[in-house]
């Protein structure tokens, strides 16, 4: 199955820097990966934590694509407890066509607590929530009229006021260590977004969440494509393991902290180095190319075939350095995988092989041509 490539951005963006001059940056990331060949850039939707600084997935999007000619978009994800159904479905439907197809919806109940419960929302409740939505915005998006009434929206006749540019429109539902985004996949024949594919745990039951999606799909009379099913992990690449250390030093312990309040596992306090702990645990690529190849081939190895492999971007090194991980990915990750460069290697080991063979042709063609012009000049004179 051909392996596409992509991006995954959160943000991480350290909160003692200018956010005005982090988010045109993003943008600039945009156009870099889109010039470099990269298939997808998915970005996220946060509302509190000071690092995540994007809110709205979507205006983002709206802004990167007209600065970009080719890469894909993807909301990663959309968190559909906070939103009305009714207007996250015009607001996806309208961003299609704005462009022109290039956006996938991904979706999912949300991540951070303090979102949740700035918004008077039970966290328990999240992924019930987010079925609700589910159910709604597909109908929707289909072009039906719904009424349908919960404890937390209620929709009247309601009908979206644009259908998608798309047909069909993709969607993907988030799916971390549990099996809910697999469940919620199978039923609606979704994509899945694995947003936490190398995490300790959630690696673990990177398989048994598929299984899931695949026995609830038939269930429902659907089937899971491999090909749309995309695994993120954290990435940094130089041209040289210690140059990829040292690269991270400019901002992974600023990371390590914020990590430790956002996620519901602690990043471990044993006193080794948090470059080792992430390396050595699979949990992230701090090396080189062949590195991100060893962690995509691993990945292979515990979920089988996957469509997409989207690099997380976590602000661990400093911008320029940043910028050189995705070139030297896309210069050396990209081909391994697409196999562009197995002709070009062939015919460069024919030529190897038969060096001498070819160099005695070449001198038996210039002696003829030698031979034949000392002859022309015989007859000439």
């Amino acid at each position: 199955m051909p392996l596409q490539h992509g991006v995954f951005l959160a943000p991480y963006h350290p909160n003692e820097e200018s956010p005005t001059t982090w988010l045109r940056r993003d943008i600039e990331l945009a156009q870099h990966l889109d010039k470099l060949g990269f298939a997808e850039l998915w970005v996220g939707e946060h509302h509190s934590g000071g690092f995540e600084i994007i809110a709205s997935p979507d205006l983002f999007i709206a802004a990167a694509a007209e600065v970009t000619r080719r890469i894909r978009f993807g909301t990663g994800v959309m968190t559909l407890p906070y939103h009305n159904p009714l207007v996250v479905a015009n607001r996806i439907a309208q961003l299609d066509h704005q462009t022109m197809g290039r956006v996938s919806f991904g979706f999912g109940p949300g991540l951070l607590m303090s979102d949740a419960l700035m918004m008077g929302i039970d966290p328990e409740k999240t992924r019930d929530m987010l079925l609700e939505a589910i159910d709604v915005i597909v109908r929707l998006l289909r072009g039906e009229s719904v009424t349908a009434k919960t404890d937390w929206f209620n929709l009247v006749e309601a009908r979206a006021h644009l259908l998608p540019y798309s047909q069909p429109l993709e969607m993907a539902v988030a799916s971390a260590g549990t099996p809910s985004g697999g469940r919620a996949a199978g039923k609606f024949g979704m994509s899945m977004l694995c947003v936490a594919a190398s995490q300790v745990g959630a690696f673990d039951v990177l398989a048994s969440n598929w299984r899931i999606a695949n026995e609830v799909a038939a269930q429902y009379g659907n089937t899971m494509d491999p090909a749309k099913l995309r695994l993120v992990a954290p990435v940094h690449i130089a041209e040289t393991r210690e140059k990829a250390r040292e690269n991270v030093r400019h901002g992974l312990d600023r990371w390590v902290r914020y990590y430790d309040m956002a996620s519901p596992n602690p990043f471990p306090k044993d006193g080794r180095d948090p470059v080792d702990i992430l390396i050595d645990s699979g949990r992230a690529v701090i090396g080189t190319p062949e590195d991100a190849i060893a962690m995509i081939e691993r990945l292979r190895g515990k979920q089988g075939q996957f469509g997409v492999f989207l690099a997380q971007h976590v602000d661990w090194a400093d911008w320029d350095q940043t910028m050189k991980s995705f070139e030297l990915y896309a210069r050396y990750v990209m081909p391994h995988f697409s196999g562009a460069n197995a002709n070009r290697i062939a015919t460069y080991n024919v030529m190897a092989e038969r060096v001498e063979e070819f160099k005695a042709l070449r001198r038996g063609a210039a002696d003829k041509a030698f031979a034949q012009h000392e002859a022309n000049q015989l007859k000439v004179g």
